[in-house]
């Protein structure tokens, strides 16, 4: 546990001293903030964060591949993966330390957010309810680490970092992408039982159903199962990457 806990503050103070790390909070905040400009603060409008929440998935899609790029990459360009890989670090270790810290940094990006709620029970009458709010932010947290999830993988298959961003970005991209067209392509499929089979596949893979139960203030713990074994699933696959290469 404590060289988890090493790697995972190596990682994070990394992303911390590089310039990047902070061009990415500042480009969510940016993001974020013209939302809730736009689409929160307008008078006479019901106290809701539904809307931010509803286009959250959309907001990580340029700042989660910049975060998840280098985890991986940077270690097999520069080499640093030899002494990891042969050190007393399992790879386990490996991957749950650089994805931890990762999602410590995601978690620090997305904590000055939480003055939009603060400013909507300052200003707005009558007050938003507080339930929606806080599964929001669930929603919000699960799916970014879901995402980091997928970057995480994306780096351990190169040591290009361009490369790992543009893996991530179109695998992302293609989720959400298939997530809000599911429901359409699901209604205009042909009966039988192949139709209904890919449909229940499409309307149980839907990010966005479970997003929008989330911004109700719905927790539903198979949605939280949802993300959380796609986030497994893929740290197994980059634990089965890095394992791949010891036996090269």
């Amino acid at each position: 546990m404590r060289q988890v806990f090493a790697i995972a503050g190596r990682e994070l103070g990394s992303m911390f001293r590089l310039p990047a790390g902070w061009i990415v909070i500042a480009l969510y905040l940016l993001l974020a903030g013209y939302v809730f400009a736009q689409a929160i603060l307008i008078p006479g409008q019901p106290a809701s964060l539904r809307e931010f929440f509803a286009v959250s998935g959309w907001l990580l899609l340029p700042v989660v591949p910049a975060i998840a790029m280098r985890l991986i990459s940077e270690e097999l360009r520069s080499g640093t993966i030899e002494p990891l890989m042969t050190a007393p670090v399992g790879d386990w270790t490996l991957i749950i330390a650089k994805y931890l810290g990762a999602c410590v940094f995601l978690l620090a990006m997305l904590a000055p957010t939480l003055l939009y709620p603060l400013t909507l029970f300052l200003i707005a009458d009558p007050r938003p309810d507080l339930g929606p709010v806080i599964s929001g932010y669930l929603s919000l947290i699960l799916q970014g680490t879901f995402y980091l999830a997928i970057g995480l993988f994306a780096s351990s298959l190169t040591a290009n970092q361009t490369l790992a961003f543009l893996l991530t970005l179109f695998s992302i991209f293609g989720i959400l992408l298939l997530s809000a067209l599911g429901p359409q392509i699901a209604r205009s499929m042909p009966g039988g039982w192949i139709g209904d089979v890919i449909r229940e596949v499409l309307s149980s893979f839907s990010i966005t159903t479970r997003v929008e139960d989330f911004s109700r203030g719905i927790v539903d713990t198979s949605h939280i199962v949802f993300f959380a074994s796609l986030s497994s699933f893929f740290l197994v696959l980059a634990v089965v990457t890095i394992q791949s290469r010891r036996w090269r």
